[in-house]
């Protein structure tokens, strides 16, 4: 369980996460992920990344126990910085990122995979932001990403997902491609991008970034200040508390 890299192919280094049983990582789950990920952007050896997970799907955002463990502020700041570090290194690694994704991609994961330079989904995946019916707010600046506007808004509003198939008619998945072939579709495509000059595919990223409309650090942290004042209004805890339950209108 955790947090693990290995090399299946030259120039291709393999991050994998696994967090039993959904994939919804705990604070120090993210700040394990974004080390992996800028340890293996530094290596110079490496000139691609594959983001992948195990279990039942790529990632189901943070670990919503841990916050209701805590009767203070502690965990909610240690998620928010977590996730904050986590998207940025992905974001920021030196060379091309391909998020491998399969099954449910929701909340944070959404912040991993729309940072990502590339999506390879299976057709069983799922994306979405269910975060308004968990007592937060946030990545919606991914989801911009992934989806038109209007979209995102409807997504965001209504807790809706949409399926790798209708990222990648928006362009923004890569491949979809059956749940058992996910992670090898991937690692292909990592391998085609590992196949360029080193020096030059890291200063292609750094361009491209560059370039970005919007920066996703500033955009994303702006979000995260509605999301600690829903928790210091109580909404938070309510609808968290709520969660799973039958609630009326």
């Amino acid at each position: 369980m955790g947090v693990s890299t290995t090399v299946p192919d030259q120039g291709v280094a393999l991050v994998t996460v696994d967090y039993p049983p959904v994939n919804a990582l705990p604070v120090s789950g993210w700040y394990a992920l974004a080390d992996a990920l800028r340890a293996a952007g530094r290596d110079p050896a490496v000139r691609c990344v594959v983001l992948a997970a195990e279990g039942r799907g790529f990632n189901a955002g943070v670990d919503l126990k841990e916050l209701q463990r805590d009767s203070g502020h502690g965990a909610l700041l240690g998620a928010n910085r977590g996730c904050y570090e986590a998207f940025a290194a992905v974001y920021e690694c030196e060379v091309p990122v391909v998020a491998a994704v399969h099954g449910f991609c929701l909340g944070g994961g959404i912040g991993l995979a729309g940072n990502a330079d590339a999506i390879v989904a299976s057709d069983d995946a799922a994306f979405g932001l269910p975060e308004l019916d968990r007592g937060a707010l946030g990545a919606a600046t991914h989801l911009a990403r992934l989806v038109p506007q209007h979209l995102m808004r409807a997504l965001y509003y209504t807790s809706r997902t949409a399926t790798a198939a209708e990222l990648h008619a928006h362009g923004s998945v890569w491949k979809v491609v059956p749940r058992a072939e996910v992670r090898g579709a991937a690692l292909e495509l990592a391998a085609e991008i590992a196949r360029k000059d080193g020096s030059l595919i890291r200063l292609a990223k750094a361009a491209i970034n560059g370039i970005d409309p919007v920066d996703v650090r500033r955009s994303y942290r702006f979000e995260q200040g509605f999301t600690f004042e829903a928790n210091l209004s109580g909404v938070a805890d309510r609808v968290r508390d709520s969660f799973g339950k039958e609630r009326g209108a």
